[in-house]
């Protein structure tokens, strides 16, 4: 028999033996393939992502259990994925990162296990989740387990939503099944040409479809940030990426009983910005950068806009005002001078419902001449899309302030946060329009039988529209109905914003009871 101390000196070596062998994951040479591949390894990414020091590993030891195919005697302590908690700016946060290095990063049932263990423990505590994934799929070895896996995953991402802040990284292959985890949670970041998602690869289209397409046309970063609105943000490298999660994490509470974090402001809230009394053009058909508004209001002129290549016709941030969070969304008359359509709609109700999940106030700048119409908008259903943005403005409890800028006309006005959708301030600038439409058209309409009996048609048209625009293009006569709270002056702007904030900071608001709503899906 040993002695008690050379034995617990053998059981400190093996420690660290286990420990060692865990941490080389697939071995020396994977790691090196995948550093040829412009991708760091799944150790690497979680020690940029946390605080120096923090990271707690969990499971470290574990493996698989499938004995097919030769697979007992292919066993990787950890088992293809690295899960822990640590620290992000001094904030708890869980996270799991696929290895790559091990089995592709396949999803089997024990990495499935692995990754749901940590989602229990986030949602008991109130911590957000980040997932890196970087993953060939399910791993068809274990066959219906691993498919159980995904299921499993999806189920604590559905009971995690709302109640704690999600948030994936595609930083490699995601395919199959492995793209619906990462489409269930609030954020999705790609880094260009090393990350795709798809359901069905480029091979399968060619033998089902006959198109040929590369695995970057059909589900890179740029695909997915700019045709399909899956992803949010794209980066160039992995550092870039994690960082970014790092700078998103900064504008988020840990969970949905908090308020976001706030820092400390050296911008004034008094601070009058003189060059919006010339940002937004008299003529209301001239276009402008609706982000350089944005930028004269918000603290420190900084922005950090979601989704900013998709549906670019309307604009959806992040910002502080004095050091606290708040959700921005404004049309962005740049780009189909801008209207609403499908995409837009979709873009800025998700964003508004994520802000209204985690008390992040919402400050909405309009300037919509209406829904773009046609016939494309009209058969994919622009109805049913414009009314999931009515119905996360109606549903939202946290503060909500806006501002038409200028146009706001027919539904598209009814749609951008107005009082009638309990709206807590209405603002509005001396170049609003408020109307059910623009003045030539509404007169073509209501006024047709009076122009066709004048003996000059063109200049009774004129008078007539300008007739419609000084009765009916202004803000003034919804400020008569109470629709509009203040007519301001553009330099205002920011010291109504911080002045409303401060009033709503300890708004309560309620919603009748009952299980859920039914958003128009």
């Amino acid at each position: 028999m040993l002695e008690p101390k050379m034995r617990n000196e053998l059981l400190r070596e093996e420690l660290v033996r286990q420990n060692s062998q865990a941490l080389l994951g697939g071995g020396s040479e994977r790691i090196e393939k995948q550093h040829k591949a412009g991708k760091l390894t799944a150790r690497e990414r979680i020690e940029l992502l946390l605080d120096p020091g923090t990271f707690v590993e969990m499971d470290r030891f574990r493996t698989h259990r499938c004995l097919n195919f030769g697979m007992q005697d292919k066993q990787n302590l950890g088992d293809g994925v690295v899960t822990g908690f640590g620290q992000v700016e001094g904030r708890q946060i869980f996270l799991y990162a696929q290895d790559f290095t091990v089995f592709g990063g396949s999803l089997s049932e024990t990495v499935a296990q692995k990754i749901c263990k940590i989602y229990e423990m986030a949602m008991k505590t109130g911590a957000p989740v980040v997932g890196l994934s970087d993953s060939g799929g399910a791993r068809i070895q274990e066959g219906v387990a691993s498919l159980a896996g995904y299921a499993d995953i999806f189920c604590k991402n559905t009971l995690a939503s709302g109640l704690i802040p999600q948030i994936s990284v595609i930083m490699g292959p995601s395919a199959g099944g492995a793209v619906y985890s990462p489409a269930l949670t609030d954020f999705i970041l790609m880094v260009r040409d090393t990350s795709y998602m798809f359901l069905t690869g480029p091979d399968v289209i060619k033998t089902v479809t006959h198109e040929e397409v590369t695995m970057e046309e059909l589900g890179g970063a740029s695909t997915h940030n700019t045709k399909s609105g899956v992803a949010h943000f794209a980066y160039d490298d992995d550092m870039q990426a994690i960082g970014a999660v790092r700078t998103l994490l900064s504008y988020l509470p840990s969970n949905n009983a908090e308020n976001p974090p706030s820092i400390t402001c050296h911008d004034s809230p008094e601070r009058r910005e003189e060059k919006l009394k010339t940002l937004i053009p008299d003529k209301p058909n001239r276009p402008y950068d609706v982000r350089d508004v944005l930028r004269a209001v918000v603290d420190d002129k900084h922005i950090f806009e979601v989704q900013q290549y998709f549906a670019q016709n309307i604009v959806i941030a992040f910002a502080r005002m004095m050091g606290k969070a708040v959700g921005i969304v404004a049309n962005q008359p740049q780009v189909l001078a801008g209207a609403l359509d499908i995409n837009a709609s979709d873009k800025a109700a998700r964003f508004v419902r994520f802000c209204d999940c985690f008390n992040i106030p919402i400050l909405t700048f309009v300037d919509v001449p209406g829904f773009l119409p046609g016939t494309e908008q009209e058969y994919g259903g622009v109805i049913r899309h414009g009314a999931k943005l009515l119905y996360a403005y109606a549903e939202a409890t946290v503060p909500k302030i806006t501002i038409i800028l200028r146009k706001a006309y027919g539904g598209a006005y009814c749609v951008m946060g107005p009082k009638h959708l309990r709206a807590d301030f209405n603002f509005a600038l001396p170049t609003a329009e408020i109307a059910v439409m623009g003045a030539e058209g509404a007169v073509n309409i209501i006024m047709r039988e009076e122009i066709s009996k004048a003996q000059d048609k063109k200049q009774r048209f004129q008078e007539l529209v300008a007739d419609y625009t000084g009765q009916f293009q202004n803000p003034y006569k919804a400020a008569e109905l109470g629709y509009i709270d203040e007519v301001i002056l553009p330099e205002e702007m920011r010291p109504r914003f911080c002045q409303a904030l401060l009033l709503l900071q300890n708004k309560r608001d309620t919603l009748p009871p009952k299980k859920h709503g039914n958003i128009p899906l």
